[in-house]
């Protein structure tokens, strides 16, 4: 898989902008606050349909603009492919496949498949549970298209139950509890597979990454195994979400917990721990994305030298040299002093929304 081509069109700080991309290794760079993340959120938006720096799209619009747009040109089982998003501050977003406009983001989902790491990654594993989820969530997302809808209706019918909790009238909750009941049950099967996937894969990365001084374990935690389970929690609990007026149990509340040695890594782990257990979990999530796709996902890596000492970076590049790799830094020297990856890279200097190629 290879992007080629991306244009931008008032996008962030981007007023008319095409790149076209080297099929191995891309560096921008430059100072704070020009623009480089703003190209891999543009990525990142092509292939999830969403942003991961926030949740509300008129962001993304130039300011005094009211329109934006991102065309992507990519190579995917030796197709070419496009991938167009329009954005308008007045309406809903407009995505095209292959100039085919598709009306669901489950649709586009799964399309464009790729990983990004940040510093702000390492959070995933210190902080709530709704961050695992996510992770979990878009790892399945890019893989299992179906299990996009699934999710989507799960979560409409929790708002739906939610809001008839809140009118204390029970006559046909059992309705809202059996649609709610299939779904999760479905969502379950679906996250406890890839747990096991990201177990097969950590077990085997992360002794590598800590010289085989650490052994890691991921686990699931959930609340129930099955759908006669959800529904016997979710009834026994009937009384307390009618008092609080929401629904207590549910794969919505589902977390996964990492140990390192036997130890719980959110409870004893040191900050040298949780970056090399997040490192661990961004490369098994890569391994399992190119062995379902049969080809490397594209990875985006946004100032991963600022936040990562040598050796954790090392072990990173040392890793994806034959992907397609995004890259942002500061110091253009943080980059190239890494030997494997200065034989097929492409230098992008980025100021002010403006990108030069050297």
């Amino acid at each position: 898989m290879l992007i080629k081509k991306i244009y931008l069109e008032n996008f962030r700080n981007y007023q008319h902008q095409e790149i076209v991309l080297n099929d191995n290794i891309n560096v921008f760079f430059g100072n704070n606050a020009q623009g480089k993340t703003n190209i891999l959120e543009a990525l990142y938006f092509c292939a999830l349909g969403r942003s991961f720096r926030t949740f509300k799209e008129n962001e993304l619009i130039k300011f005094n603009e009211n329109i934006s747009k991102i065309v992507i040109h990519y190579e995917k089982q030796n197709r070419e492919n496009k991938i167009e998003i329009s954005l308008n501050k007045n309406s809903k977003k407009m995505i095209k496949l292959n100039d085919i406009k598709i009306n669901r983001n489950s649709e586009l989902v799964g399309n464009l498949n790729l990983v990004i790491f940040s510093p702000d990654d390492i959070i995933i594993l210190k902080q709530a549970p709704a961050l695992r989820r996510k992770f979990l969530d878009i790892l399945i997302s890019q893989l299992k298209p179906n299990y996009v809808h699934i999710l989507s209706e799960y979560n409409k019918v929790l708002e739906q139950r939610n809001a008839y909790l809140k009118t204390k009238n029970v006559e046909t909750i059992e309705i809202w509890d059996e649609q709610l009941a299939s779904f999760a049950e479905k969502i379950y099967e679906y996250r406890k597979m890839y747990i096991q996937k990201l177990q097969e894969k950590m077990e085997k990365i992360h002794p590598s990454l800590t010289n085989g001084k650490e052994k890691i374990i991921i686990k699931y935690k959930t609340g129930f195994t099955n759908k006669e389970e959800f529904l016997k929690k979710i009834k026994y609990n009937l009384q307390n979400d009618l008092w609080k007026g929401y629904t207590h149990e549910g794969t919505h509340r589902d977390d996964f917990e990492i140990s390192i040695n036997d130890k719980t890594l959110n409870l004893y782990g040191s900050q040298g721990q949780h970056r090399t257990a997040i490192l661990s979990l961004k490369i098994a999530e890569l391994d399992i994305i190119k062995e379902e796709i049969g080809e490397n996902p594209i990875l985006l890596l946004d100032d991963v030298t600022s936040e990562l000492d040598l050796e954790r970076v090392n072990s990173i590049f040392n890793i994806v040299k034959d992907y397609q790799v995004f890259i942002t830094c500061t110091d253009i020297n943080s980059i190239l002093k890494y030997d494997c990856l200065t034989k097929n890279i492409k230098l992008y200097n980025i100021e002010n929304g403006n990108v030069v190629s050297e």
